[in-house]
């Protein structure tokens, strides 16, 4: 008898075990209704932009301000939350922007601006409009593995996620405003978005 009753609940909690992944499988999903995403170039790319005569300029309706880090004085674009939805346990979904930012080559006149970010989480990247087209490319990956993450009832922080240049967008860069100082993994700096719904 005791046996059998052993047997019995080493079966139970087999079962729990193996339907847990099957109840989780399916994602909570929330509507994005606003917020903001906060993008600071690293010191030293701002740096080696500028003295290369490129000059990035932040696009209405995004907001552009001088920032530090490090003690070393960079620049901060800040892009409001237009709409997408995210998905928990994963954590996943689409954060979609408005306003842009338009790379300028002071020493040809010539320019670039991607615009209206789609934040992909589930594809960890980012993609703009290219300016006057319907083209939308990838710009940067998203490392994940330096966020800090918060979930909250009606907004979700994520942190310190780092952005590493496309290859498509290095190309891109280059190609338009005739310069060399793009690479494909280039670290360009950090992005915090606060997604509120």
């Amino acid at each position: 008898m005791k046996r059998t009753v052993l047997i019995s609940a080493a079966s139970a909690v087999a079962a729990l075990v193996i339907a847990a992944p099957t109840a989780s499988a399916t994602p909570h999903t929330v509507h994005i209704k606003g917020g903001h995403t906060s993008v600071t170039v690293a010191p030293a790319i701002a740096k080696a932009l500028l003295s290369n005569g490129i000059v990035p300029i932040v696009t209405r309706p995004g907001k552009p301000s001088l920032t530090t880090v490090g003690d070393q004085p960079t620049l901060k674009a800040t892009y409001p939350v237009t709409g997408g939805s995210l998905t928990t346990s994963p954590l996943g979904g689409k954060i979609k922007h408005s306003g842009g930012l338009k790379f300028t080559n002071v020493f040809n006149g010539r320019s670039l601006e991607v615009k209206n970010f789609t934040v992909d989480l589930t594809k960890a990247r980012l993609t703009g409009l290219v300016a006057g087209t319907k083209t939308r490319v990838p710009v940067f990956k998203l490392d994940l593995s330096t966020a800090h993450v918060k979930l909250g009832k009606h907004r979700a922080d994520a942190t310190n996620v780092t952005l590493k240049l496309t290859k498509e967008a290095a190309g891109a860069l280059n190609t338009t405003l005739k310069t060399k100082v793009f690479s494909t993994g280039l670290t360009v700096g950090t992005a915090d978005t606060r997604p509120t719904f």
